[in-house]
């Protein structure tokens, strides 16, 4: 009963975060400039990517495949969007246009 039921979240937490990584790459796709191509692919590609590592330590069957897929998540939890918001800052630094439609610029008070 018990590896029913781990087989069935394990499905769900895959079939989530599939669905998460779909969101990223429409998003890289059909959003408009490289500010809200990033948000897509940090935010949502770091959520599917996320759930498929917990998919994985959960389906593992050892404590050292699970361990490491349990590092791999917190890892890139923590850094995925990090790295995101600095590339973010590097491209307004070297002067890539937002969208016209965007409201407000935030960062050109702080720019050099």
């Amino acid at each position: 009963m018990i590896e029913v039921l781990i087989a069935l979240l394990t499905a769900l937490l895959i079939l989530v975060g599939a669905g998460f990584a779909l969101v990223a790459a429409v998003g890289l796709t059909r959003l408009p400039d490289v500010y809200t191509r990033m948000h897509a692919a940090s935010k949502a590609g770091t959520v599917g990517s996320g759930l498929m590592l917990l998919a994985v330590a959960l389906h593992a069957g050892d404590l050292s495949t699970l361990a490491r897929a349990l590092a791999g998540f917190f890892f890139f939890v923590l850094t995925a969007p990090i790295s995101a918001h600095l590339l973010a800052m590097a491209a307004h630094k070297m002067g890539y246009p937002l969208h016209e439609k965007s409201v407000r610029d935030e960062l050109n008070d702080y720019r050099n």
